[in-house]
């Protein structure tokens, strides 16, 4: 598989440069709010109201369907684990675990990315190994750790013998022969997860309003500009837009091989997809093992193995005040758990082993 990698060659050097501006315990100036807002425009701009795919255009019989088949786990082996077990729409898409439990409590090897907002990420997963929210949703039920299906055709006879998804999936794909498809499955889901958008107060503030943000906040986004976070956590994301080693400057000690574990690549070694830092400040733990109990530390962590500075405290909790800027809300109607259709007679019975 190849991987496009906008904006991966020159970070570690642009990133270095811009630490060595940025003397982690300096005075800083009280940062004048027009002229941050100018700046912070030109580095993120603002969060989309929509992450629309030409290729499946979301409509409302798609969100619809999609948020039962998020929250069914049905389509699981053991009926006991769906989407929402790892990327809890009520914990801002993460289950607050280092990484999640799936079939028969086997317990995965990278920490479960939040759901929100992922529709807009340039690839899904850590590793990038998928191109959008619709072909990730294919992967877990046929992990054999996470809901362990043994194929996508299992998937397919339950879905199909449950009586009530039959209307719902035609109402969905109208134009389909036949609907009730493991792709088409993944089309729903993926719809309902582009809905899941999460502006914040830093939103507002790039709009114009000068009391979104508190003082603290708004020193807290001057250093994090000012330190070099932004060689990587640009767009409306602060994330979601490139690769990235973990460990540009000081190397950071971790068994995965993250990119190269898809391509094959030396070069690939220790690459990830960066992280959106929307919510961060809800859903920890972090890093991609899960590994990292605090969000200072998180900061104090990445500061140093990718920019090679050592951040006071007070400049640490600067930051992590901006991060607290970031975190936004779904429409509570939109991710309350629906009220899923009734199995059939001929619905396959938990398979626990």
């Amino acid at each position: 598989m190849r991987h496009r990698n906008p904006n991966r060659l020159g970070l570690t050097g642009l990133a270095a440069g811009l630490a060595l501006l940025a003397c982690a315990g300096s005075a800083q100036a009280a940062p004048d709010a027009a002229d941050l807002r100018e700046r912070a425009n030109l580095v993120f701009g603002v969060l989309p109201s929509e992450a629309q795919n030409p290729e499946n255009t979301v409509t409302e019989p798609k969100v619809v369907l999609g948020r039962m088949l998020y929250y069914d786990a049905r389509l699981s082996k053991n009926h006991d684990v769906s989407c929402n077990t790892c990327h809890l729409l009520d914990k801002f898409g993460v289950d607050g675990d280092p990484t999640s439990t799936g079939h028969r409590g086997q317990v995965g090897g990278r920490n479960a990315p939040t759901s929100l907002n992922a529709a807009l990420h340039f690839r899904q997963f850590w590793d990038g190994r998928e191109p959008d929210v619709e072909a990730q949703a294919l992967g877990p039920p046929l992990n054999p750790i996470e809901m362990a299906m043994p194929n996508a055709e299992a998937v397919e006879t339950v879905l199909r013998s449950i009586p009530g998804y039959a209307p719902l999936f035609a109402e969905a794909f109208p134009s389909d022969e036949q609907p009730i498809t493991y792709t088409n499955m993944g089309r729903a889901i993926g719809a309902f997860e582009r809905k899941l958008l999460t502006p914040a107060p830093f939103d507002a503030f790039l709009k114009g309003d000068d009391d979104a943000l508190d003082a603290k906040q708004l020193a807290g986004l001057q250093r994090f500009m000012d330190t070099g976070c932004t060689a990587c956590h640009m767009g409306p994301l602060l994330g979601g837009t490139t690769y990235q080693k973990l460990g540009v400057v000081h190397p950071y000690d971790d068994p995965d091989k993250g990119l190269e574990e898809v391509t094959g690549k030396a070069s690939d070694r220790r690459m990830f997809k960066v992280p959106s830092l929307r919510n961060v400040a809800e859903t920890g733990p972090w890093f991609h093992n899960g590994k990292v109990g605090s969000l200072a530390e998180a900061i104090r962590l990445m500061a140093y193995h990718q920019l090679g500075t050592e951040l006071a405290p007070e400049r640490i909790a600067e930051i992590e005040a901006f991060l607290g800027s970031l975190t936004g809300s779904v429409d509570a109607d939109l991710v309350a758990k629906p009220e899923l259709p009734a199995s059939g007679p001929d619905t396959p019975a938990p398979d626990p082993s």
